[in-house]
């Protein structure tokens, strides 16, 4: 008995030590080990943007004034008002003046707002790749009072998300499932012969 334990616990433990010598712990990169706060919010941030932007992509050009009821905004203003988020979080951010273009109330048709929200983006792509967490820590005036320049980064995300729901539940309403929902495509099937 004895000997079928020792042969049972080598046939358990040798497998799994060969596998566990083979592989090598994942390396992080020097940036996400010198800067997790500012690096972990750069990915939150690219997360919520790519949704974002698939979301505007995805609903059809004659839903853009669609409301469920006439108390909240439209798909479209949405769209502008997240660019116009983006405008004023960032450039809090970057110490900057608020460029204030009132995307939402200037800009009706999808592939203005489409464009207004890339180019919202692209600003602030320059204070999320710009922080590292040492000016993450910075204080800074966040809508009257003193908090770290992170915050102004991390509200970003948090009102996008929020406003991410909306646009989500509007694409329900029309039958269109959001891009967060979306499953992988499967992968393709070898030919039975």
């Amino acid at each position: 008995m004895k000997t079928l334990l020792r042969c049972l616990a080598v046939c358990l433990v040798v497998p799994a030590g060969l596998v566990l010598a083979q592989e090598k712990p994942a390396e992080k990169p020097a940036e996400s080990q010198a800067n997790p706060l500012s690096t972990w919010n750069k990915y939150a941030y690219a997360r919520v943007k790519g949704v974002l932007l698939k979301a505007a992509e995805k609903m059809p050009e004659e839903n853009y004034s669609f409301k469920p009821v006439d108390t909240v905004r439209s798909y479209g203003q949405i769209v502008g008002h997240v660019a116009d988020a983006q405008y004023l979080f960032c450039s809090i951010a970057l110490g900057e003046k608020n460029p204030a273009l009132d995307i939402e109330h200037t800009k009706t048709s999808k592939a203005d707002l489409i464009a207004a929200l890339n180019t919202a983006f692209a600003y602030c792509d320059k204070a999320y790749d710009g922080l590292t967490d040492g000016k993450a820590v910075e204080i800074i005036k966040l809508f009257g009072n003193d908090a770290p320049r992170l915050s102004a980064l991390t509200v970003n995300n948090m009102h996008d998300l929020e406003h991410y729901g909306n646009l989500a539940t509007y694409l329900r309403i029309k039958g269109l499932v959001p891009p967060s929902s979306e499953q992988p495509a499967a992968p393709a099937q070898p030919a039975k012969n």
